[in-house]
């Protein structure tokens, strides 16, 4: 094999170090002179490694440049061998590539490829790259050449190395990605050579796929070693990095099996179909068949390009990736927690995993197309995956899938998949990686019976527009939704959050009983709609509804909404690519208020940072912008947002309607007093009426001293998605804790309840326009701790009402009592047993 050849051979003489270069053509020159000195090829190569490089480049990346003769000048190769030009200071192979070392190859059969899957491997490790442009040694080009991975260790036994640990893997489900990915940070931080060893398998743990090929499982052996500088200590500190993750996943385990278990009150078969757990996003349980959107058959085609141009094409696709990566992480920590980010961290570790490019690589040298190349490489390590047996690990074969498609659209656009056009006519689960509001809004619910993705939040518009569609939906559902064939059959639960697959027909028969129920119970709440939520001994409580556009009123009031307790005005900024003009807004709220006619409706002024980001308003990058400058600190200190929001606001509440101003995340009087005295400078203006100023409670502190600011408060509304954050402090990019944001939390409720009694000393209204005011049971606790009214999305509100009516007040008072007493969010869940 050739690098064998270069081992054997002396290094110093194939290995010129500091060498110098006047440009590209003379180190190739130089590099073929080593070549031929060494007797592996004739003189006159090094002209043919020349010709060869006018016609097609052989730059391979990171300072790396593989230059060879031409095909047909095979027959000067004598042996085959490579040569090696160490230039510190680099020369520009091409224009934007700068060469640091070139590899002269010479070979008369197929044993280059070896060479070029430890040279691709190299390329991905820039520290060892780095070290190897500075050396002095010829030898560490012997030893970084002669050195392999996983594919060619898998041919030999494996070895450990000469320090050594032992561990018993304590993961309830085994070594999977997320754990596996914090492994290979872990072995990434270490100078020292690692090694993990099962039985007669051998990994890196600095390779992803490579871990998770060793498919080690919960009670099953491993052995760590270590080799070089500081090994012993190097080894101790992965081990205990690996030990510290035994909590997390035990954690992790008793919420997957919590949320297996899911609602009380969810459907449940009686048989053990193959379950899927995602987020519950739209209520109510659909039976269809599969039809997911990226699931046709890829038939990537096979168009060679020189080793260049398709290492460029790969490099530029993954790059693209990873970006995109990154804005889904972040985007998905935001919406739904990093607990269900870590996902999508572990997927976009993927792009980094040596064996998946180096195989990809080798299909290219071999003559493959770059797209077909890659679309192989992904296929046959996920096929690695797969034959394990473990569903774990099946899991992240579907990881795999998804990344490289992926990768693929950004190889050829022409590769991507699926489309909404070839619905089948009989209901269908529409099963997708996500949704955009504007395929939501437009779907044939004739055709699409439930929805299934693997991203998503709750709370997006896509969801939102599922609840208004009546679609049973379940989102977050991970990669392993999308390899779900299309034609199966599924289940949906929206409100348990659970897809089940191939369930049998006993269960089927059950579902189809179940939802039967379901329609004649929301029958029963919807033909009752129209009634105000008064309780059994007369209590009544204001419902309303939580809207963003004028258009969606009407569908609101059908429902049972009495008004509008949150217009979210951000959406005006975040829909559109500028700032909305004075007359822009105006129109808005006009067209709002027109439509409740007398009805009232409360507008949030501008509530933008933390999770809702407006890249046009050019606001700087804070490190936790939850804690930074969002809602009142920022409209106090951008006059140019906030003073012609409130001129809209006053010149629209001239022309009639019930309106009221409400201002987010105010922590301090001394802001509302500020923001009064502008509201006043402005109404006097336009000599506007007189209207309510509320305020948000969503910070602990607000709650704390919520009589102080009743006194210069019109009303409060509670925003407990917020108010939750703060007062448990999770931080939703902190993967350990972000499961335990329950809003049910009794130290959360108390929030309300001191929020309650400070209203109470002023004689203020209290409203909550957070999550669990759309939940039934959250919906009857705010009633017992004195809340008066309650705004939610649309669809939710029968529901509530229908909750409320069917309870006494006095009843709800010592059920909000007991869940102030109880220990945990748990505890406060279990005191749900449907009407009090």
């Amino acid at each position: 094999m050739l690098a064998d050849a270069f081992a054997a051979s002396q290094a110093a003489d194939l290995v010129r170090i500091d060498a110098q270069a006047a440009d590209k053509t003379d180190a190739i020159r130089q590099v073929g002179q080593l070549l031929v000195a060494a007797g592996c090829v004739a003189p006159g190569y090094e002209e043919s490694m020349v010709r060869r490089e006018a016609v097609a480049n052989t730059f391979l990346g990171s300072g790396l440049a593989i230059p060879h003769g031409l095909g047909e000048d095979k027959g000067l190769v004598r042996r085959d061998g490579i040569a090696i030009l160490q230039l510190r200071d680099g020369i520009d192979w091409n224009p934007g590539q700068r060469a640091h070392i070139v590899v002269g190859i010479a070979a008369n059969s197929d044993s280059h490829i070896a060479i070029l899957r430890r040279l691709t491997r190299l390329i991905q490790d820039e520290a060892r790259l780095a070290a190897l442009i500075a050396t002095d040694d010829p030898a560490d080009f012997t030893r970084a050449l002669g050195e392999d991975g996983a594919a060619d260790a898998a041919a030999a036994p494996a070895v450990d190395l000469a320090h050594t640990a032992v561990w018993v893997v304590d993961y309830p489900s085994g070594l999977h990605a997320r754990p596996a990915s914090a492994w290979v940070e872990a072995a990434r931080a270490s100078a020292a050579r690692l090694r993990v060893r099962h039985g007669d398998e051998s990994a890196d743990p600095r390779n992803l796929v490579a871990l998770l090929q060793l498919g080690l499982r919960h009670g099953e052996e491993v052995t760590f070693s270590a080799e070089g500088a500081n090994a012993e200590q190097a080894l101790d500190r992965f081990v205990a990095s690996v030990r510290r993750l035994t909590a997390r996943e035990k954690e992790e385990a008793a919420r997957a099996a919590e949320k297996r278990e899911g609602p009380a009150r969810a459907w449940k078969p009686s048989g053990t179909p193959r379950m899927i757990a995602g987020v519950a996003a739209s209520p109510g349980l659909a039976i269809g068949r599969v039809h997911v959107l990226s699931a046709a058959e890829l038939l990537v085609p096979n168009v060679p390009v020189d080793l260049a141009t398709g290492g460029a094409l790969l490099n530029e696709a993954l790059t693209r990736t990873r970006a995109q990566m990154t804005a889904l992480i972040d985007d998905t920590t935001r919406r739904l927690g990093a607990s269900e980010a870590a996902i999508f961290k572990a997927q976009s570790e993927l792009l980094e995993d040596t064996d998946l490019i180096t195989l990809t690589c080798q299909l290219m040298v071999e003559g493959h197309g770059v797209a077909w190349s890659w679309h192989q490489a992904v296929e046959r390590i996920a096929g690695k995956l797969s034959a394990l047996g473990n569903p774990v690990l099946a899991a992240r074969a579907a990881d795999l899938h998804d990344v490289g498609r992926r990768v693929l659209a950004e190889i050829d656009p022409n590769l991507v998949t699926g489309t909404l056009a070839d619905l089948p006519d009989v209901p269908s689960i529409l099963v997708a990686a996500d949704l955009s509001p504007s395929d939501t809004a437009t779907l044939d619910t004739a055709k699409v019976a439930g929805i299934a993705t693997s991203l998503g939040g709750p709370t997006s518009h896509s969801a939102i527009l599922a609840r208004t569609l009546g679609l049973p939906s379940v989102v977050a559902g991970g990669a392993e939704l999308l390899a779900t064939p299309s034609g199966t059959t599924v289940v949906v639960d929206g409100d348990g959050g659970r897809v089940w697959i191939d369930p049998s027909e006993d269960d089927l028969a059950s579902a189809r009983a179940w939802i039967e129920d379901l329609a004649r119970q929301r029958a029963a709440e919807e033909a009752e709609r129209g009634k105000p939520a008064v309780t059994r001994d007369g209590h009544r409580v204001e419902i309303a509804a939580n809207v963003n556009r004028a258009d969606q009123v009407a569908f609101a009031l059908a429902q049972g909404g009495e008004g509008v307790g949150l217009m979210r005005t951000e959406f005006l900024f975040l829909e559109r690519g500028d700032s909305p003009s004075e007359d822009e807004q105006v129109a808005a709220y006009r067209a709002m208020a027109e439509a409740l006619g007398e009805r009232p409706l409360i507008v949030r002024a501008l509530d933008i940072g933390g999770d809702k980001q407006v890249p046009h308003l050019d606001l700087p990058r804070e490190e936790n912008p939850f804690l930074g400058v969002r809602g009142a600190r920022l409209l106090l200190r951008r006059p140019d947002l906030l003073e012609p929001q409130l001129r809209a606001l006053y010149r629209a509440a001239k022309d009639g309607g019930d309106l009221s101003i409400m201002f987010p995340m105010i922590t301090s009087a001394h802001e509302l007093i500020d923001l009064r005295r502008r509201c006043e400078a402005i109404r006097a203006e336009f000599e506007a009426p007189q209207v309510p100023i509320g305020i948000m409670i969503e910070v602990p502190a607000a709650a704390i001293q919520a009589a102080s600011l009743a006194a210069h408060a019109d009303f409060f509304s509670i925003g407990t998605n917020d108010l939750t954050q703060y007062t448990l402090a999770i931080d939703r990019q902190n993967p350990e804790l972000a499961g335990d944001a329950d809003s049910l939390h009794p130290a959360v409720l108390r929030m309300i309840a001191m929020t309650v009694e400070g209203a109470k000393a002023h004689g203020r209204w209290v409203g909550v326009c957070g999550g669990i005011a759309g939940d039934p049971f959250g919906a009857a606790l705010l009633v017992g701790l004195g809340v008066n009214e309650l705004s939610m999305t649309p669809r939710d509100i029968p529901a509530v009402k229908a909750r409320l009516r069917a309870s006494d007040r006095s009843e709800l008072v010592e059920l909000a009592a007991r869940a102030l007493a109880a220990e945990g969010a748990a505890d406060v869940h279990a005191l749900d047993g449907g009407a009090a």
